[in-house]
């Protein structure tokens, strides 16, 4: 294993204007909750995290999502969209809306393989790449512009309410959003507040600052248990509800790192599921490399589907992403490559490579997918086969 240079961990990789941020708006509330310290130090527009110029994702990043592994998740997640619009009687246009398309890769990889294997599905598809940010925006577009695309086949504007005949599809993204913690004290929830001393940022406890949180977990019917910190996503619960007023027919796609209530909840879980990564190194202090670490928290898919269900988005499944590459055939073509020419050998290692880390169920394999639906009667689709 290559270690990193020992200045990549040093407290100078923060970033100070970041810092100095978050410091005046403590000093003037008081203190502030974990979940505003979280939204500035990730999406402050000048100094956060998503705001660097620093590359977050790919393998000289920090992190490392399925669509940078390699096209072939692309290609099966265009397999399925195949598949969904077939069900749906080919409607035309095929609308895919991604949200948080991060530098633009998962969409060109599906619209090439429209493009190249189903030429009557590519003409139907109109893709909507949603993304506040301007510079993975133009990002985006570089990436798309290998394609040569027909005009308005993609575009960077959000679709209307009760529009969208298609499907809306995210990876990793609910992740990202700005959660608040909780901890669980004398058998009461109390809420995580971050405070200034001493030249450092400090955690306190206490009451809910909405009435929303206490809330969420009756809703649930459980509670962490006595001395378990906890993550609650609230913004999660708004953008399902977003995705069902404007989702008119078809399919919700889902990629995240998650469990159901129940497990991310269970009361062995002391600590919650908070973690940071720099350059691939996880760690669990929010506070160290503020504005160039990344902060995530599992999604609490219970309360997905359930939102999801008051805004007309019928449940068809949640499996791993292991499970639905499998179901789709990702291993199938390897042979064939293999057994192509001697100079295929080189793609077929890399693919080889690419299926192993994909569905590892150690790493991306892990990721669970939930598929829901709008609209529609009874399908069987073939990511959630078996």
């Amino acid at each position: 294993m290559i270690r990193p240079d020992r200045d990549e961990f040093d407290a100078s990789t923060e970033n100070p204007l970041l810092k100095e941020a978050i410091r005046q708006r403590i000093q003037e509330a008081g203190r502030i909750t974990f979940h505003e310290f979280m939204q500035m130090a990730l999406y402050h527009p000048r100094h956060g995290y998503y705001a660097s110029e620093r590359e977050p994702m790919g393998r000289h990043g920090d992190y490392l999502t399925s669509p940078q592994v390699h096209p072939i998740f692309g290609y099966l997640v265009a397999k399925q969209l195949w598949q969904m619009w077939e069900v749906m009687g080919r409607p035309h246009p095929f609308e895919v809306v991604e949200m948080g398309p991060g530098t633009g890769l998962l969409a060109r990889d599906i619209l090439r393989w429209a493009q190249s294997r189903e030429p009557d599905f590519f003409g139907t598809l109109r893709y909507y790449l949603v993304e506040p940010n301007e510079a993975l925006a133009a990002r985006q577009r570089t990436t798309l512009a290998e394609l040569s695309l027909p005009a308005r086949q993609a575009s960077w504007e959000e679709p209307e309410a009760d529009s969208v005949i298609g499907c809306f599809l995210s990876n990793e993204l609910v992740d990202s959003f700005a959660v608040h913690r909780l901890a669980v004290e004398g058998g009461e929830l109390r809420e995580v507040y971050v405070t200034w001393a001493e030249g450092s940022f400090r955690e306190e406890t206490g009451p809910p600052s909405t009435p929303a949180l206490a809330a969420y977990f009756d809703r649930l019917g459980l509670q962490p248990g006595e001395g378990c910190r906890a993550e609650v996503n609230l913004q999660a619960v708004e953008w399902m509800a977003d995705m069902g007023r404007t989702l008119r027919q078809g399919f919700a796609l889902t990629f995240d790192y998650g469990y159901p209530a129940p497990e991310l909840y269970a009361p062995w879980r002391r600590d919650g599921t908070l973690l940071c990564f720099y350059r691939h190194n996880p760690s669990t202090d929010p506070y160290a490399r503020l504005g160039r670490q990344d902060i995530t928290a599992h999604v609490d898919f219970t309360t997905l589907m359930r939102a999801g269900e008051e805004h007309g988005l019928e449940p068809l499944g949640l499996t791993t992403q292991a499970r639905f590459l499998a179901a789709l055939g990702i291993g199938a073509g390897l042979e064939t490559v293999a057994r192509e020419s001697p100079q295929a050998l080189e793609e077929y290692y890399a693919r080889r490579r690419a299926v192993s880390e994909l569905i590892d169920p150690a790493g991306l394999g892990r990721i669970r997918v939930l598929i829901q639906a709008r609209g529609l009667g009874p399908c069987e689709l073939w990511g959630l086969a078996g």
